[in-house]
């Protein structure tokens, strides 16, 4: 399998980062300084070389040096599936004139946008942010789980973005009181196509990835989780003809115009499908486990995803993990380390004590970070 390896990282203007390069040739790259110094910062440029909007879903604007001219941009030299290539992407000064672009580009050469670095790099992350997943609303674990497809299937996101557009039209559309059923037809017919596409890949991704859990079993020091997806469609995809659903869905869609013109909002589909995860250990819900338990869980599910990713695409994922080891105790730690080592990916982590990852091994690499300058240490 070819794992997915960063060898120089390029930032300009990019948050706190004026100008910065990082040289790197271990497999396990640290980032470690105080808060505020720019460690979550530099994952973020590094999710930005996958398709989507990067760890934190910033907006373009936002991600701007605030001392500059409001462009910015994330460069890398990369070994991937395809060989060694140069990644880039970014965004101009603005001018006024029109809308921020996000330009992206491969040995120089510019591409249609960040779907196409899914042929050379597959990235998997798992932030802060992700801790309270289980407790939180449906939205958050429906989008924590897309971007587990998205490294299986770099066209998923684009789906996704395509059938939230076509649900805005069919809302707009019945807001007309005497609204024209033909156009209904034309977009119901386009939003059960879209519906449909979104609705197999997340659940061919979940039968693929509940099968993984449960090999993992009690050989992970991490618990093993028990997941499921909490929609119709999804589930009906994995017995049914993708025709008869889509043909189900349509109907359902014209049955329920005055519902959902009532509504504002369309409330049969799959933006509605939830992540249902059980606790394997203690069969519990994953809400109803301890915060420790939660955040080996979410470790759990990352380790096999990652897994699972370069089994069915042939790339080891890159794994971005941030401040995941400030709350494991120092056998759990050392564990993380050897499961990492044994996937055979490119790792980077961050946290504030340089002491905690005194386990990572040789091949591993700590940068020392402040005040947007990155400096290896040894």
């Amino acid at each position: 399998m070819t794992p997915s390896r960063i060898h120089r990282l390029s930032l300009t203007h990019f948050r706190n980062y004026r100008a910065a390069t990082l040289q790197v040739g271990g497999d396990m790259v640290v980032l470690v300084g105080p808060n505020g110094a720019g460690k979550t910062n530099c994952m973020e440029a590094v999710s930005l070389l996958s398709p989507g909007r990067g760890l934190r879903r910033a907006t373009l604007e936002d991600i701007a040096d605030n001392q500059g001219n409001g462009s910015w941009a994330v460069s890398a030299e990369v070994e991937g599936a395809l060989g060694l290539a140069t990644l880039g992407t970014g965004i101009d000064a603005p001018t006024g004139e029109a809308g921020t672009t996000r330009r992206c580009r491969i040995d120089r050469e510019p591409v249609s946008s960040a779907t196409a670095f899914g042929d050379h790099l597959r990235i998997v992350w798992l932030t802060p942010s992700m801790d309270g997943l289980f407790m939180g609303a449906a939205s958050e674990r429906r989008r924590f789980f897309d971007r587990l497809v998205l490294a299986i299937d770099s066209e998923h996101s684009s789906r996704v973005s395509a059938l939230e557009r076509s649900l805005r039209s069919r809302n707009r559309l019945l807001e007309v009181r005497n609204y024209d059923d033909h156009w209904c037809d034309a977009i119901e017919r386009e939003t059960a196509e879209l519906a449909v596409a979104v609705a197999a890949s997340r659940g061919q991704t979940a039968a693929k990835l509940a099968l993984m859990l449960r090999e993992r079993g009690a050989a992970s020091a991490f618990p093993s989780a028990e997941i499921a997806l909490d929609g119709w469609m999804e589930n009906a995809l994995l017995a049914e003809p993708a025709t008869a659903v889509e043909d189900r869905y349509r109907e359902i869609l014209r049955a329920s115009r005055p519902r959902d013109a009532a509504a504002g909002r369309t409330l049969d589909g799959p933006h509605l499908t939830d992540l249902r995860v059980v606790y394997a250990p203690k069969n519990m819900p994953a809400r109803d486990a301890s915060t420790g338990e939660q955040k080996a869980l979410l470790i759990g599910l990352v380790l096999a995803h990652a897994t699972m990713v370069a089994e069915m695409t042939g790339i080891v994922p890159l794994l971005l993990l941030d401040e995941v080891v400030a709350h494991l105790d120092p056998g759990r730690r050392k564990a993380l380390f050897d499961e990492l080592a044994k996937l055979g990916a490119q790792v980077w982590m961050t946290g504030a004590d340089p002491a905690a990852f005194a386990d990572i091994g040789p091949t591993g690499e700590i940068f020392d970070v402040e005040s947007g300058r990155a400096t290896r240490r040894g």
